[in-house]
């Protein structure tokens, strides 16, 4: 909304490539909205980053369109190759997709059994002393909770009986 004056009405700073340097009294809202505009212009490191961020986007949507068009003329290029061999490349995938997996799922397994066998014959792998801290922390809120289960579990037998007369 516009300041307003004793006199009611708005006042404003010249439009750009006006010639008067003294401000003007007006109303209208493409005043308004010019005033706004100014109020609000960027500096001139603003500009530059807007400048470089438009430019690198610019280069970078030239470089997708480049890849995307390699990508469909080397597909249409090699397709009737692909669907001659395909016989022998589905089970060629399938094969190294499958010792890849098993490959990796027995390098797991064998890492994890290396590091309990090192951790329980005491040699202290890498991790034991967190491991050591999680084991008693865990202990600890158990024995806590079993103190305070003691100490209130009159109360909740009890209030159980009430809850439940006929059980």
């Amino acid at each position: 909304m516009a300041e307003r004056f004793s006199s009611g009405e708005a006042q404003y700073w010249p439009i750009y490539g006006s010639s008067t340097t003294t401000p003007t009294v007006s109303n209208s809202p493409i005043a308004s909205l010019f005033h706004q505009l100014r109020s609000h212009s960027p500096t001139s490191s603003q500009l530059f980053g807007f400048l470089a961020l438009f430019i690198s986007t610019g280069i970078l949507l030239l470089l997708l369109g480049v890849s995307v068009t390699a990508a469909v003329l080397g597909f249409i290029v090699f397709l009737p190759l692909i669907i001659i061999s395909s016989p022998i490349w589905i089970p060629v995938f399938v094969l190294v997709g499958g010792f890849l997996t098993v490959s990796g799922f027995l390098v797991g397994t064998v890492t994890v059994l290396s590091w309990t066998y090192r951790y329980f014959r005491g040699m202290h792998p890498v991790g034991s002393n967190q491991m050591d801290y999680a084991r008693s922390r865990i202990y600890d809120t158990a024995s806590h909770v079993k103190d305070y289960a003691r100490e209130y579990g009159g109360y909740f037998h009890g209030r159980a009986k009430d809850a439940a007369p006929g059980a």
